[in-house]
């Protein structure tokens, strides 16, 4: 997918008519694990996966959401889903028979109508499918699990739903081991539709397939997205794939986000440094001479002991003294276009039209 990336030409469209209030709005979440020493097991400290993150979402729309690996993207999708409890933060939901609704407050009974419809497709087709398990058997977990089909009713819902993302029918019978990989993404996909969801969260769907299969993987996500309805938050690190499927993209760094803005004004004309970073290591096919890669020096901040100021300066080649004592905000510099950096105004970075 890497030639995606060799012309962005023109901005992409919005995902879609922006309703009157987003299907999904996130408000400063967090998410501490702590950390314990000590025969007491006393909480010394806390490791910072998500800090302080906040982002919209709208009706039919993809958000992509990239940044190193350990930067916290896959622990925002589990505090969406409430699959892991977020330490603080709201999560805002439209559901379709609750309303608006905070999923954090909700209690457990209340997250059976919420998790219809939003849903997760796992990045690892190989270890997120049961092997003891029939597809009917899989991709009709969630049907029993919601209390939706039974007998009949689920086999042919089953059916439906292995027809849609490509599959035969009579494969039901069959088990995860008779499938390839791109297949087993397939049945997942299958299986997270199978209750009909508004929302999906799709961690790395693609990362463990061939090129190949990578394309037709995305291909029928989009195709499903405009077929059903759906919005997508795209959680990856490949940024060929972020191009290729997203209408915006936010970038994570050490649990925070540090921008955000739409898929062709972020990779054209990038505001922060680390974005800048990320848009260099991009593989291009061209033979021909461009701009050196930028290599970022030093680790990647502890999340559990970051630095004072901005977590990125000590691996930031624009630094200056304010960066090391003050955090920046996050304030949108154009309309759309939000950035968490001092410089962000007066730096001139440089996106992929200028790698060509």
């Amino acid at each position: 997918m890497t030639d995606q990336l060799s012309t962005p030409s023109t901005p992409r469209p919005a995902g879609g008519p922006a309703a009157e209030a987003p299907l999904l709005e996130i408000k400063s979440l967090k998410k501490y694990f702590p950390v314990q020493k000590g025969f007491l097991r006393k909480v010394v400290g806390n490791v910072k996966a998500v800090d302080d993150v906040s982002f919209v979402i709208e009706n039919g729309e993809t958000l992509g959401l990239v940044g190193e690996s350990g930067c916290g993207k896959t622990t925002t999708g589990r505090c969406i889903l409430r699959a892991i409890a977020p330490t603080s933060g709201e999560i805002w939901f439209d559901d379709p028979k609750m309303g608006r609704v905070n999923v954090r407050e909700l209690e457990p009974e209340q997250l059976v109508s919420v998790r219809r419809n939003m849903r997760m497709i796992f990045q690892d087709p190989y270890a997120s499918l049961n092997p003891r398990m029939t597809l009917l058997d899989i991709v009709g977990a969630p049907l029993r699990a919601l209390d939706l089909a039974h007998g009949k009713a689920l086999e042919e819902r089953v059916a439906e739903m292995l027809r849609l993302v490509g599959l035969r029918p009579e494969y039901m019978r069959r088990y995860p081991h008779a499938f390839s990989g791109g297949q087993r993404q397939r049945i997942g996909l299958a299986r997270a539709l199978a209750p009909n969801p508004k929302f999906l969260i799709c961690d790395e769907p693609v990362s463990a397939l061939d090129v190949s299969v990578q394309a037709q993987i995305l291909n029928l996500l989009q195709e499903l997205q405009e077929q059903m309805g759906l919005t997508y938050l795209f959680v990856a690190h490949d940024l060929s794939v972020v191009a290729h499927i997203s209408d915006r993209v936010a970038v994570m760094y050490v649990g925070k986000m540090v921008e955000k803005a739409s898929t062709y004004e972020l990779f054209t004309a990038p505001r922060h440094p680390y974005t800048e970073a990320l848009m260099s290591a991009i593989p291009r096919p061209d033979p021909t001479p461009r701009e050196k890669r930028i290599l970022l020096t030093g680790e990647v901040a502890n999340p559990a002991n970051p630095p004072s100021g901005c977590y990125f300066h000590p691996r930031c080649r624009y630094v200056q003294d304010i960066c090391r004592v003050e955090e920046p905000s996050f304030d949108e510099i154009t309309p759309g276009h939000f950035v968490k950096c001092h410089r962000a105004e007066e730096l001139t970075l440089s996106g992929v039209a200028t790698l060509a």
